[in-house]
Parts: structure tokens; sequence; C-alpha cells
């Protein structure tokens, strides 16, 4: 499934002047949102899972219900413990009022992984969608404000947003400080239709419930902030390599040499913050290790066959490629994962072609745009499966 709306909405405009800044409502973004997702996924998911609380879990009034409410729990003859959801206790409480909600659900459902992926891969950071469902006027979580950005679908039905505005700039998980409360007029009401798309800073107070009491679905993809203080955290990592930063603070010495100390280490800290690369070369490091969503080849254990029917995806969004010189020789460096792999400039159109495709491509069409025998893309595939960075698939997409 591909996402053209992700281009129109989250183009340069909005990263120059509304990410973080400000709310952004654009309806009918997604023409066919029951592509993506429906109830009938979401009911698929729910039978046929173990979803313990609190990655499904069901909230009213800002409280989660205790999990005896809609389950029971099931001892097993290894003695694991897990909840059975029982269909009609579920549906009762739905209908009094509670909210469901699914975390995660990218790691579950296949078009949703493409979405949070498409989406890393613009705004460089990890996404996490979770989905709500819910039945009636009742507020689920009541006016409350997130750690983080979201990008809100909605899939079926309706949903009323009431907007507030911050009330603290920024706020975050480890905070000095909590928000001041809510004005109690909103500075914006929204009823989001299928299709609809709202952006939100966090921080930003909001209010959510099903509009005329319809049923709605919808998708919340959360966006990690990359913040001052992860910065903060990432220098001090790499300044383990400086010695009077590892060395012992000198709390038990004399007044002289404590502020020696401290002058040796704020110009540690000063060289570190003066390079104008540092934020880019933070940025490319926060790609290089960060997962995405591993899935194994079975039964691919070692030799990858060249195949031109086999599928192919990379498993992170935020995987880069850059040249590199290794023993004279010039190479094209491809880091994602955790890992960093050296290969020979040939691969680059094909390592191009998966950077750019947000879900399987063929052997046969890699072949296509890199120009390649169907046996060479085999041998590239597979070292990137040894390092995790790609997964194979049998089969055509379903």
């Amino acid at each position: 499934m591909t996402f053209p709306f992700i281009a129109q909405c989250l183009g340069q405009d909005f990263l120059a002047q509304t990410l973080g800044r400000d709310y952004l409502h654009v309806p009918g973004a997604l023409t066919e949102p029951s592509h993506l997702v429906s109830f009938d996924t979401l009911n698929q998911l729910l039978a046929t899972h173990r979803l313990e609380p609190p990655r499904l879990r069901l909230s009213l009034e800002g409280e989660a219900l205790p999990v005896h409410r809609y389950a029971t729990p099931v001892v097993t003859r290894r003695t694991t413990v897990w909840q059975r959801i029982h269909p009609a206790e579920l549906h009762e409480r739905l209908a009094e009022g509670a909210s469901l909600v699914l975390d995660a659900i990218d790691h579950l459902h296949e078009p949703i992984s493409d979405l949070a992926t498409t989406l890393e891969r613009r705004l460089r950071t990890r996404i996490q969608v979770n989905a709500y469902a819910s039945w009636t006027e009742q507020e689920g979580f009541g006016t409350h404000w997130d750690d983080h950005d979201v990008i809100v679908l909605q899939i079926a039905g309706a949903k009323r947003w009431r907007l507030y505005g911050p009330t603290r700039h920024k706020p975050m998980y480890r905070d000095t400080a909590a928000p001041e409360a809510p004005p109690t007029d909103p500075v914006a009401e929204l009823v989001l239709k299928p299709g609809d798309l709202l952006y939100l800073p966090r921080g930003w107070w909001h209010a959510v419930t099903a509009d005329q009491g319809t049923h709605s679905l919808h998708l919340t993809c959360g966006i990690t902030p990359h913040t001052g203080a992860d910065l903060i955290t990432f220098a001090a990592d790499q300044l383990r390599a400086s010695t009077t930063v590892r060395t012992d603070l000198p709390l038990h010495a004399p007044a002289g040499p404590q502020a020696d100390y401290l002058a040796a280490l704020r110009k540690e800290l000063d060289a570190f913050f003066d390079d104008p690369a540092l934020l880019g070369t933070y940025a490319a490091a926060r790609d290089a290790e960060d997962l995405g969503r591993l899935r194994p080849s079975l039964p691919h254990l070692g030799r990858v066959p060249a195949d031109p029917g086999l599928l192919v995806r990379l498993t992170t969004g935020r995987a880069r490629t850059r040249p590199a010189t290794v023993d004279g020789e010039s190479l094209i460096r491809l880091t994602a994962a955790g890992n960093e792999l050296d290969l020979h400039p040939a691969a680059a159109p094909l390592l191009d072609a998966l950077l750019a495709a947000p879900g399987w491509t063929s052997f046969a069409a890699l072949a296509d745009a890199s120009g390649l025998p169907v046996g060479d893309v085999a041998l590239v595939v597979q070292e990137l499966l040894a390092a995790q960075i790609a997964a194979l698939r049998t089969g055509a997409i379903s």
C-alpha cells in the first residue's frame, strides 16, 4: 500500500512551519482508510493474539478498567497465565462508554507497519501506532496532553476533537513541572471523518469523543521527539572517550582543584558543541541504531536463492547510505538496525530502490532498477539479512 498523502501533508511546508508549532487538520487525506485497517482487522487481531494489558486495555474517564471486567485468566498446563477476552463482556463495557486501545498495532498488522515506516523515513524518528475504538460520547481519557506529537488518522465513524492548546512549552515525560490546567474554552473543535488527518504537537490539551454516539476507529501515530536533553545524553556518551570526562569528580579536593576540573570539563563540552555538523551527526547516529521492526526470514537460514519472485524489504525506514573509502577502495556504506555494511558501488541503485520502497519488492524489480543480475541481487540481500537490515518472504503480497 502506498501513502501519497504523506508527501502532500508532510512536505517541506509542514516541516518548516507546522511541525512542533501548531495543529493541522487535513480532510480526506486518505482516500481508502479501510484498506489500512478495519473493524474486521481489529476483530481478527483480538481473536488470534494474546494481547496482555496494558498492550490491550479499556479506558473510561481517564482510568483503565480492571481486566476482570472483560477477560478471565487462563492457566495453561505449563502454569503460564494469559487473559482470555470474553466478547460479550467486552461489548458491554464498550457500550457503557469505555474506549478500547491496542498499542503498537504497527507490529501486528503489515499495512500499518508500512505506514509507520513511511513516517519514520520522512520524520527520521521512531513511530508507534496505537488503535482506538469507541462507541459513545463518553470520554475515554478525559482532557489530557501527550508527551509526544501525534498524527491521527480517522478510519471509520466520526470523532470529535476539542483542542485547548498548550499550557507549558514542550512538556516532557520526565520534567521538572507539570503543565497548568487547560483553559475552559477550546481553541478549535473538529469532527474527524473517515480519511481525515490531524496533526497535534506535544503538550496540547485535547478531549476526544465519538461524534453523536456513533462508533469510531482511529489510529494515533506517536512521534518520538528529539530534545536538547537527548542531545546532552548523546554528548555524555560520546565524551566518555575523554580522560577528563572519565576522571572522578574532585568532590573532596579544595576549591582550586575543583575549579580547574570544571574549567577542563567546560573546555571539552565547548569543543563538542562547537561542531556545526553536530545535529547531523546526532541524527545519523540515532538513525543507525534504530532496529525498526525486526522479522525472521524463514525458511532461508543461509544462502539466499536467486529467485526473481522472492520478496524483500528493509526492516527499518531510517537506513542511510553514504560513500566510503576502505583501504583506498571506493564503496557504498549502509548503516541501519545497529549495523554497518560496506558494499560495492554497483549495489547503490539496488539500495536506493530498497530505501524508496514502503513495503515488499521482488528480486526481479530490484534487478530491473539496479541493472544487476538476479543472482547478484540475491548476494546483496543475503548480506542484508545477515545484518538484520532486511527480511524475505515467499509468495505474492496479499
